[in-house]
């Protein structure tokens, strides 16, 4: 009876968990603030469900399929099978995301078509297309997913990179299985370049709303220089700001996206912060993680404690702080200082802050 009641209980919990998120449902209206492109307008009567912007980014364009990778053992995150594109190159610039539901009775196929004749009218070059198995890869999986093969989805933007909640709109479109995949990529003179992945999806459960819809990405990367906006606060800039709001935020500490390894252009504000604490040898501080809200709350919350820990371990490595001198925190997104709702917001929330204690 005992056993019975815990079973009962067990379910009640879950059932209410799982209420605090609401499950797809077709929409009425745009659930994202990012914009369609001017250049690039939606297929007519598509709706758009997520989208994001950033300034500057890596962009993976794939002009073949995906092939196993040479390392027949290589996994990734989720102890999926590593692939990678058989022909491609890693571009970086202006990366947009958008991800769309369309009208019913509109088939993946159609979809494409109908972007290849928008991208072909601005003097596009088609550079790669395939369909379903075809792609490589498992052409059933989107970005989510574990112990598998990785999926075309899986390489343009894994899972850790969705920021919206389970179940909700934003996050069955990208996560739900695949039916019917349908993948392009062209490079547009004078614009950059741009892949197109459409598709029908597959649920039971909490995303079977979309169940027989079409749902087209499209990632869009315009080439442009980094902005060059490294900023070193000096150790006598640090001591004053510590001493009047108890804390200083430093934005010239730099990763890549997802990553917790320190790029090298970073040195100058590291350096600043050794000096800091040879200024001040009773001074200990905590290294605080601070992320954007792109990527998920508990996914932010392990890469922004990373990231701390990575700057403490630079500091004792490099500069022979000793470590009880440091503790390394993460707080994912939870302290923002301005919107994450557009990529200058959300370029401000991403920082690594110093607190005494």
């Amino acid at each position: 009876m005992r056993t019975l009641i815990t079973f009962l209980l067990l379910g009640v919990c879950l059932t209410w968990t799982h209420s605090a998120s609401a499950d797809a449902s077709i929409p009425m209206r745009d659930g994202a603030a990012v914009k369609d492109l001017s250049w690039l307008p939606r297929y007519e009567g598509s709706l758009l469900l997520s989208g994001t912007f950033s300034a500057y980014d890596e962009y993976p364009f794939a002009t073949g399929p995906l092939v196993q990778s040479a390392d027949a053992d290589a996994r990734d995150e989720k102890n999926n099978r590593v692939f990678d594109f058989k022909s491609g190159e890693t571009l970086e610039g202006a990366r947009t995301r958008l991800v769309y539901l369309l009208p019913a009775g509109r088939s993946p196929l159609e979809i494409l078509r109908g972007y290849e004749q928008t991208l072909g009218e601005a003097n596009a070059t088609k550079r790669f297309e395939c369909a379903a198995a075809a792609c490589g890869g498992d052409a059933s999986r989107n970005s989510g997913g574990g112990g598998g093969e990785q999926s075309v989805a899986m390489k343009l933007w894994p899972r850790s990179r969705i920021g919206e909640e389970e179940f909700t709109n934003g996050n069955c479109a990208q996560t739900m299985d695949l039916t019917d995949q349908r993948f392009a990529s062209f490079s547009v003179p004078e614009r950059g370049y741009v892949m197109v992945h459409s598709f029908s999806g597959r649920d039971n459960l909490y995303c079977k709303a979309f169940n027989e819809r079409t749902i087209v990405i499209v990632d869009v990367l315009e080439l442009k220089a980094r902005e060059q906006k490294m900023v070193t606060v000096s150790a006598t800039d640090m001591q004053k700001a510590i001493a009047s709001t108890g804390r200083v935020a430093l934005y010239g500490i730099y990763f890549d996206t997802g990553s917790s390894v320190i790029k090298a252009e970073s040195k100058a504000s590291l350096d600043e912060i050794a000096k800091l604490l040879q200024l001040e040898p009773s001074l200990k501080l905590h290294v605080v993680g601070h992320t954007d809200n792109q990527g998920g709350l508990e996914q932010n919350f392990a890469l922004s404690k990373a990231r701390a820990q990575a700057v403490s371990t630079a500091l004792q490595q490099s500069y022979g702080i000793a470590a009880a001198r440091l503790s390394a925190n993460g707080v994912s997104a939870l302290a923002p200082v301005a919107s994450n709702t557009d990529e200058a917001g959300r370029a401000k929330n991403r920082r690594v802050e110093l607190v005494p204690f």
